[in-house]
């Protein structure tokens, strides 16, 4: 079964020694389960081809199915993103940290499979301050599929993940249980004007107040 990790953020040589595997386990293209904001999601470093595509074997997951990469500040996203949209920027202010995740332009260096071949990526800053205090100490983004295998339940617990995955997973980030709860709402803001590709935890009619009427 994997290492389950309780991460704290005190700046001890404990915690110190802690997020130093981390790393190792990410720069050596494994995976980690990690709390986001309604589920523990399945982490990986998002410039490792092999550990992405490792993941969609993990998950059996729809090659034509793009992962989705947070971060603890949109300065983080500066390595994935070949720019901004104007769009992008007002739901940025108006919605982060929070459940949206916003499509944008990547730049070319990503791997492919990462976005599976269509040159966008969903990008987020999480609402969880444990998962932004994570990803903040591990100084890069990333992905936060479901840690779950494509189509089953969703796993809110370290417990729950590491007896549905505990055997193809490095590590697993105990931040505490999460609460179910409705998936991100993804939008695409590489067009003009944006649209709304699944709508969750936050509505059409909360963002057109914000941006203007949506495809």
């Amino acid at each position: 079964m994997a290492e389950i990790i309780k991460l704290e953020f005190d700046g001890s040589a404990r915690s110190q020694k802690q997020i130093k595997k981390v790393e190792a386990i990410l720069d050596a293209g494994g995976v980690v389960a990690y709390p986001t904001d309604t589920q523990y999601g399945l982490g990986v470093n998002p410039f490792n081809e092999e550990a992405v595509l490792y993941l969609y074997n993990i998950k059996n997951r729809p090659l034509d199915k793009p992962f989705i990469v947070l971060a603890n500040a949109v300065e983080g996203l500066g390595c994935l993103i070949s720019d901004f949209t104007s769009d992008a920027k007002i739901l940025m202010d108006a919605f982060w940290p929070g459940p949206l995740t916003i499509l944008c332009r990547v730049l070319p260096h990503l791997p492919a499979k990462l976005t599976a071949d269509t040159g966008k990526i969903g990008v987020r800053i999480p609402g969880n301050k444990f998962t932004r205090q994570f990803l903040e100490v591990l100084k890069q983004p990333l992905t936060a599929t479901s840690a779950n295998i494509s189509g089953e339940k969703d796993l809110t617990s370290a417990i729950e993940v590491d007896s549905v995955l505990g055997t193809q997973v490095s590590a697993i980030i105990d931040g505490g249980g999460s609460q179910r709860g409705l998936p991100s709402t993804v939008i695409d803001a590489t067009v003009s004007p944006p649209v709304i590709l699944r709508e969750g935890a936050i509505s059409k009619e909360q963002i057109e107040p914000v941006v203007g009427k949506l495809a």
